[in-house]
């Protein structure tokens, strides 16, 4: 019992931060790098979000193009094109080594598919709101999770492609949800809003005592 009281009393509570983490995630000094990475994976959600809703390619190549099938939200292209992307996963999820987890397979056939016209209308607009919040660096931090649940999704579905390279980008968006946004709209929308554990942050510093000018002379 001494033991695990002296182990007990020597614990340390809280781990230093390492000064590279600081200036990665918490100093303002590096926004200018998480703009860059806001700004390349907000681009690939705009164009696919785009292309789902307004059925027009943002893509350097064939930008301004009419996608194949066009809008997701018109004629039904959307629940077609959904529904055949889960039956393929649903394919992959049998034999010795199936590539889809049963769980998920599970989630496919059970509420995903049954579900496909809501999802039809879902996954567009979560691209294009994904894709605008990167961007203009307005809640960074809550896009980048919604954006990486996503990637996470098509992963488990057995979608390869770019989203490993986008989940990673957006979880290192998630650690640096501090200052991911400074240079955009997060830079005035933070300090105002504050967060659910601090409240706005505007009002603390009008609680802040301003220091008395004094006066002196002989």
């Amino acid at each position: 019992m001494q033991i695990f009281q002296r182990i007990r009393s020597q614990a340390i509570s809280q781990v230093p931060v390492l000064p590279t983490k600081k200036l990665l995630f918490f100093d303002t000094r590096f926004a200018w790098l998480w703009l860059i990475v806001r700004l390349y994976v907000g681009y690939q959600w705009l164009s696919s979000g785009v292309a789902k809703v307004a059925g027009y390619s943002l893509s350097p190549g064939t930008f301004g193009q009419r996608m194949q099938g066009g809008s997701w939200l018109v004629g039904g292209h959307g629940e077609k094109a959904l529904q055949g992307f889960f039956t393929h996963s649903l394919s992959l999820s049998g034999g010795p080594n199936p590539v889809i987890q049963s769980w998920y397979a599970a989630f496919l056939q059970h509420i995903a598919l049954p579900g496909v016209g809501v999802f039809s209308y879902l996954i567009p607009f979560g691209e294009l709101f994904v894709g605008l919040g990167l961007i203009l660096g307005l809640f960074t931090g809550v896009a980048a999770i919604f954006g990486a649940l996503m990637n996470m999704n098509y992963l488990l579905a057995g979608s390869i492609s770019i989203n490993p390279i986008l989940f990673l980008l957006e979880i290192f968006l998630i650690l640096a949800w501090r200052v991911a946004g400074f240079w955009g709209l997060d830079r005035w929308v933070l300090p105002l809003l504050g967060t659910p554990w601090t409240g706005s942050l505007r009002h603390e510093n009008e609680k802040t005592p301003t220091p008395t000018p004094t006066l002196s002379g002989a």
